[in-house]
């Protein structure tokens, strides 16, 4: 008796009267931001707008929307009369069932009698007619409305339109819903990266290393929030000093924790005492073992001896260093092996070098070197050798912000697209 006097009641109202309902509606669900909130006080208020016995609101999954086998998965966000208890997916391919044609469409539909309806898929013994529309947000269909009804002929082109304007209210609402949670997410992000990037900042060097007989000064430009660039000092003995500058495969925060890994790793064996290259090899096999086939590391690993002027060095696929000799010619230094876990079997070699009164020494991570100018032409290390040249006589923290100052004019401010890490040695 309650559904038939609900029948009557909906049928009683003029088009006016629906839209002032529809308007009423509108006011209360453009008040909530969560989507299920507002899906289901729609599905409440529907029918005082257009009688139904069965009627669910249907969102396309928007992450890979399409199945393994073509079929689009559509969730049941909002569902009411059907004889199921539960209806949580309906899965279509494009164009099945009139949910799949209006969704192919764009286009609403009404079917006045179901059974001679070529398009209709029975889910409900009961339905006899059937009415969808489109939930369309910038262009795309999002999702549909589903009314169905025990009776034939039970809707009307006025019920349609009603139904198409509900649907245009409730698209902007879910896409403004939506917007709203990923704004959150976001939020949650930005304040993970803040603490990441707190931490991955302590983790560096928190004053420049003091050795007799050279100005060395190092400095991480970085790109994001944290970054994949890492640099280290570590005192062996008073007269040696263990270096370190590194390059993660990627960016932002898996980058930034193989950095951290990286540095756990390389001065547990620089505190054995290892060599660099067997330094580079107990490292090596460690990211091999822990990390993923694509991420690794590029990384160089040097022993600066103030007392004999030495670096021993060994370099795992990283930038050639630069080195500037007395009278101003520059030569970079192309040795060395394999990023740190690409292969276990990787081997590692121990190289020397000289760095005699009045060179310098500069190491560099490949944000500098593949800065690149509005033309799409790199900074390169012709430019860097030439920079470094030209500001020889500055102080060691002075030169790398004289390089990074050219790096901004050759990028016309935008600065680079990934890390720049540097670190300048100059013997005295």
């Amino acid at each position: 008796m309650a559904e038939e006097n609900q029948k009557s009641a909906t049928a009683e109202l003029s088009l006016v009267d629906k839209l002032r309902l529809l308007l009423d509606i509108t006011k209360k669900i453009s008040r909530s931001l969560d989507v299920n909130e507002v899906l289901n006080l729609v599905m409440d208020t529907l029918g005082s707008l257009v009688h139904y016995d069965a009627a669910g609101i249907y969102i396309i999954e928007r992450d890979g929307a399409r199945a393994a086998n073509g079929e689009m998965i559509f969730h049941a966000e909002s569902v009411r009369g059907y004889d199921i208890e539960e209806l949580t997916e309906l899965r279509l391919k494009a164009g099945e069932g009139l949910v799949g044609y209006v969704v192919q469409t764009g286009e609403p539909v009404i079917s006045p009698d179901v059974r001679t309806d070529p398009r209709y898929i029975n889910a409900r013994e009961r339905t006899r007619s059937e009415m969808v529309a489109p939930i369309i947000s910038n262009d795309e269909v999002i999702g549909v409305f589903d009314l169905e009804s025990d009776q034939p002929n039970a809707y009307t082109e006025d019920d349609l339109q009603v139904l198409m304007l509900l649907a245009s209210q409730v698209a902007i609402i879910i896409e403004k819903a939506m917007l709203h949670q990923e704004l959150i997410r976001k939020r949650q992000l930005e304040a993970q990266l803040e603490v990441a990037r707190q931490v991955q900042l302590a983790l560096l060097p928190s004053r420049h290393p003091q050795i007799e007989g050279f100005d060395i000064s190092a400095y991480n430009f970085s790109s994001e929030h944290v970054s994949g660039d890492y640099y280290d000092f570590v005192r062996i003995y008073d007269d040696q000093l263990g270096l370190v500058i590194a390059d993660a495969s990627g960016r932002g925060m898996p980058a930034a924790l193989l950095m951290a890994f990286l540095r756990a790793s390389l001065r547990s064996a620089i505190h054995v005492g290892y060599a660099p290259n067997v330094s580079m090899a107990k490292v090596n096999s460690l990211l091999c073992e822990s990390t993923e086939e694509n991420q690794f590391v590029t990384a160089f690993y040097g022993v600066l001896d103030a007392t004999n002027k030495t670096l021993a060095y060994a370099n795992a696929g990283h930038n050639p260093p630069l080195l500037l000799d007395v009278d101003g010619s520059a030569r970079f230094i192309e040795r060395g092996d394999f990023p740190l876990g690409m292969f276990d079997s990787a081997r590692y070699y121990e190289y020397y070098l000289s760095i005699l009164p009045g060179q310098i020494f500069v190491l560099y991570t490949d944000g500098l070197t593949e800065a690149t100018n509005d033309a799409g032409e790199e900074y390169g290390r012709e430019r860097l050798a030439q920079t470094v040249s030209r500001e020889r006589d500055r102080k060691a923290r002075d030169l790398i912000d004289a390089i990074y100052g050219d790096v901004l004019e050759w990028t016309n401010g935008r600065g680079a697209d990934d890390d720049i890490t540097l670190i300048v040695i100059k013997a005295l």
